[in-house]
């Protein structure tokens, strides 16, 4: 669990953008045309005003060459310029409708000629604030050259052993998008720290930031191209006296250090842990148009225990040997990953430590309250105290979670030793194992009462929407109460 993620030293309210909207039109919909020579794509937005027209080179299929015509067109316009490309090319065969589709993810060679990946068929999953969120249907993987400059490469056996790989990958689960917000980034952030274009992108939840970097990088725009989230979205309707809540629940897994289970375990010398995902919950009440709109948001983060640590996979051994390596005795790599997540979240950190004899404990007070000052919002704080039994833990016959217990609260009381008190990590450790274990134990009660306990020194992000007035000079700010 994070921190706050932005700091306000003076304790005042943040002023936000004036709303969600993106600064730019957003083209949602593509149809694509090929010549012999050239792939054209037109692009248009919602409501049909706003028409733009994309170039790929087919020539020299085994380099990305890509072109953005500067022109704003009409309907009509764009139509009469696809016609123009016709005529010009009727000798050869003239334009040709290829097919219809919502955003390209990316582009990617192996051996051969470049490839290009299309989303054809796009569903709604949800919707935050008006901004609707998609999730993929079909897609489809189109190579940029034709057949007469198709080579032995483009056919050869590791050719299209690479292209079936990529195939094997499937965008429609889990794999979700917004043309319009920022599905990569906070509530928080998106209302307090705008970012747009290639920033965007570079960020830790973004899948296709690769395949997508040569034509960002080349036209220096992101009209064209789609940023997808990989993890879970799910959103329901909440009836609570009288009142309709929307509750958005948000898992967005990180890109680096990722892998299977086994094959990816700990941490690297970066500093980033294997099975990264960062969820968020966000609750808003759904009123009529033109009302305030109240909003909140709560970020947690999940992740592997930041050692180097690793298991040997074996079907015959279902609980294989979990191997520590001791090649950072100064825990340098696991204090990276602390500071990344200071630097994503804020201060305090949280870490809950759910592996077996949780016996090792910083003791928190049985009650707490805290003072401390608010960020972007107002942070509603409270009496929690711990659950009974918190610090109950058992010992393994055989040593395997202990031994990642043992080495992880050395490591955190190492790296405690060099920082500020009001900065230190607090570590809670609790045996899941077996509570979940022993009869009568609610397990979700206890763990949302140190959820509450946690949320007392965090707080949680929680603001009002003020809608636009007719002049656009109404802003939209969190406050305190």
């Amino acid at each position: 669990m994070g921190g706050k993620e932005m700091a306000s030293p003076d304790n005042e309210p943040q002023l936000c953008h004036p709303s969600l909207s993106p600064s730019q039109p957003c083209m949602q919909n593509f149809r694509l045309y090929e010549t012999r020579s050239k792939f054209y794509m037109v692009g248009r937005d919602k409501s049909r005003t706003y028409w733009r027209v994309l170039t790929i080179d087919r020539s020299e299929p085994y380099q990305l060459n890509v072109h953005e015509d500067s022109t704003t067109y009409s309907q009509s316009e764009c139509y009469d310029l696809l016609g123009w490309i016709h005529e010009g090319n009727k000798s050869i065969g003239g334009l040709k409708f290829v097919t219809t589709c919502h955003g390209i993810v990316g582009f990617i060679k192996f051996l051969g000629p470049y490839y290009m990946l299309l989303i054809t068929k796009r569903r709604q999953i949800g919707a935050i604030c008006g901004h609707t969120v998609y999730g993929i249907s079909r897609s489809e993987v189109i190579p940029l050259s034709n057949s007469t400059v198709w080579t032995s490469v483009a056919e050869s056996k590791n050719e299209n052993r690479y292209k079936k790989l990529l195939c094997m990958v499937d965008l429609t689960k889990d794999f979700f998008f917004s043309y319009s917000y920022h599905v990569m980034r906070t509530l928080q952030k998106n209302l307090c720290d705008k970012q747009t274009g290639q920033v965007l992108y570079e960020t830790m939840f973004v899948w296709n930031e690769f395949l997508t970097r040569g034509v960002r990088n080349h036209l220096q725009s992101t009209l064209w191209t789609v940023a997808l989230v990989y993890g879970f979205f799910k959103q329901a309707t909440l009836s609570i006296g009288g009142r309709d809540f929307n509750l958005t629940l948000i898992a967005r897994r990180s890109r680096h250090y990722a892998g299977t289970r086994y094959l990816k375990r700990g941490v690297n010398e970066k500093g980033r842990v294997a099975n990264d995902v960062e969820t968020e919950q966000i609750v808003f009440e759904n009123v009529p148009e033109g009302f305030p709109v109240q909003i909140s948001s709560v970020v947690q983060n999940r992740g592997s225990i930041p050692l180097f640590w690793s298991q040997e996979t074996s079907r015959l051994n279902l609980k294989p040997d979990i191997m520590l390596s001791k090649k950072d005795q100064n825990y340098e790599a696991t204090r990276l990953h602390f500071e990344n997540l200071v630097k994503r979240y804020g201060n305090p950190i949280i870490i809950l430590n759910l592996i077996k004899n949780a016996r090792w404990v910083e003791t928190p007070p049985s009650r707490l309250l805290v003072n401390d000052k608010s960020t972007g919002g107002s942070v509603l704080r409270g009496h929690y105290p711990l659950p009974e039994g918190w610090f109950d833990g058992t010992n393994e016959k055989k040593p395997r979670e202990s031994i990642l217990r043992a080495e992880f609260a050395n490591a955190i009381e190492y790296i405690n030793k060099d920082l500020p008190e009001e900065s230190r990590l607090k570590f809670l450790h609790w045996d899941l194992n077996k509570h979940s274990r022993r009869q009568g134990t609610n397990v979700l009660l206890l763990l949302g009462k140190v959820a509450a306990y946690a949320l007392t020194l965090t707080g949680f992000f929680y603001c009002q929407l003020l809608p636009a007035s007719g002049s656009g000079d109404m802003s939209r700010w969190p406050f305190s109460e």
